[in-house]
């Protein structure tokens, strides 16, 4: 059986034509710290003009690089930025593209879109904000733009030994200088000042970070809806669910409030976890595994309704090992907590910076290894109108994940793999081949290529 989602995303798939995306219109993912904006999390980020935030606070979506992007989409020219879809369609593949055009809140606005200028504002119904760089971790393939742990450690230690030195703190000035709380921010100005007229409009409004249950402007949010109910929206939170019990105590007692009556129409809490136990933890240098844990059960136990978990796994080089351990788990919470409706769910987006934690760096044994967990995935298929087992296009997404791997790295990708590891070891006080000892004639093999160099 194919599910309403697939579908969708198929019929969308000839609907769009060459090159249209939705989400350049009806979506947008904010930063709010330094003034950097793109459609979705694919295209590059590029800059918010300030000077136009003072006339038409929704420059923060309506940037002149966008409304050109979308001109071009609107003529059938696939635009440079979003190569990570094209390259997905090259393939035979559905891509993001397909399933974000293909959800309610981008599709109603089709018709609209293909008969209006390239160049009218648009409110988007798909906002996500990042507020703050404040956190309380420091995962290997994020960077001080979203971390205030990664930005100290930056400022300790300066940049990684990698051919290219990584996350060197002279990197971080300028348009990717995160803006302190005590200095005034023309973005996040703009953005409350443009509120009230966003708010009416939204369907899904996501918090990422940083870790928004650190940072107060979540719960400005939390407050706003509670006091101004709004039955069709989507409410969603990105954390990695780990932050001090009494941080966590104070969320959940809101998010309980929010999801009670009608005030909203639901919530998605999106956990960020890549593997298992301590191979996550060593991804996610901080991260208190067993608390994430605990955590997601407390979240799914405690609160009765209108609310859901994706699990957000980055497909990153070090979660082959462990990820059919992750799966397992997901799909045990399905068993115990899914009953009338669907409360637990993953997406498996592709990681491609850095490089040397892409999974075209690995051996093809690795990509073998997620096909045996594809398989495994297909053979425990969701049977129709069942919440246990695996989705279609849960299944399409890892075959997706699969056919990237088949382009080498160069062995100076590979080098940078060591010279980054073994950094991150000294620096968290680890040992990567006591974490992943099944990852060690891989680990020689980079070894090999950083000492030649």
């Amino acid at each position: 059986m194919t599910s309403d989602f697939m579908r969708s995303a198929e019929e969308m798939q000839g609907e769009l034509g060459p090159a249209l995306c939705l989400a350049k219109w009806q979506q947008v993912s904010l930063h709010l710290t330094n003034g950097l904006t793109n459609s979705c999390y694919h295209p590059p980020l590029h800059d918010i003009d300030a000077s136009l935030l003072d006339a038409n606070p929704s420059a923060l979506h309506n940037t002149p690089q966008k409304k050109l992007r979308r001109k071009e989409m609107l003529e059938g020219k696939r635009c440079d930025e979003c190569s990570y879809c094209w390259n997905i369609e090259d393939r035979g593949n559905l891509s993001d593209r397909h399933y974000r055009s293909g959800e309610p809140w981008a599709a109603i606005h089709l018709d609209r879109i293909r008969s209006q200028s390239w160049d009218a504002d648009e409110i988007p119904s798909y906002v996500e904000v990042n507020f703050s760089n404040a956190c309380n971790l420091a995962c290997s393939y994020c960077s001080p733009q979203f971390s205030s742990t990664w930005a100290a450690q930056a400022e300790r230690f300066g940049a990684y030994p990698t051919a290219t030195p990584h996350n060197d703190p002279a990197h971080f000035q300028g348009n990717r200088r995160v803006i302190p709380y005590r200095e005034h921010n023309p973005y996040l100005e703009a953005f409350w000042r443009w509120w009230p007229d966003l708010y009416p409009q939204l369907r899904h409004f996501r918090m990422t970070g940083g870790e928004p249950l650190m940072d107060k402007n979540t719960y400005r949010v939390f407050d706003h809806v509670l006091a101004n109910p709004k039955p069709d929206l989507h409410l969603n939170v990105t954390s990695n669910f780990s932050v001090e019990p009494n941080l966590f105590e104070n969320y959940i007692s809101k998010v309980k409030l929010l999801c009670e009556g009608e005030r909203i129409e639901h919530f998605m809490q999106y956990v960020s976890i890549d593997t298992w136990g301590k191979q996550a933890e060593y991804i996610r240098p901080g991260l208190d595994f067993d608390r994430l844990q605990a955590n997601v059960e407390r979240f799914l136990t405690e609160i009765p309704g209108r609310n859901s978990v994706t699990f957000i796994v980055t497909m990153n080089n070090l979660v082959v090992p462990g990820i059919k351990e992750l799966l397992s788990w997901i799909n045990d919470l399905r068993s115990r907590h899914s009953h009338t409706y669907q409360r637990v769910w993953f997406d498996t987006p592709l990681l491609r910076q850095p490089s040397w934690q892409s999974l075209q760096v690995l051996p093809k044994a690795y990509a073998w290894k997620l096909s045996t967990i594809r398989d495994w995935m297909a053979d425990n298929m969701m049977p129709d109108g069942s919440f246990v087992g695996f989705k279609d296009y849960e299944i399409q997404r890892m075959t997706r994940v699969i056919s990237m791997m088949d382009k080498p790295a160069s062995p100076e990708t590979k080098a940078d793999f060591y010279r980054f590891f073994t950094e991150h070891d000294r620096r968290h006080g680890l040992n990567f081949l006591d974490i992943f000892p099944e990852m060690s004639a891989f680990y020689d093999e980079c070894k090999y290529h950083a000492d030649e160099r």
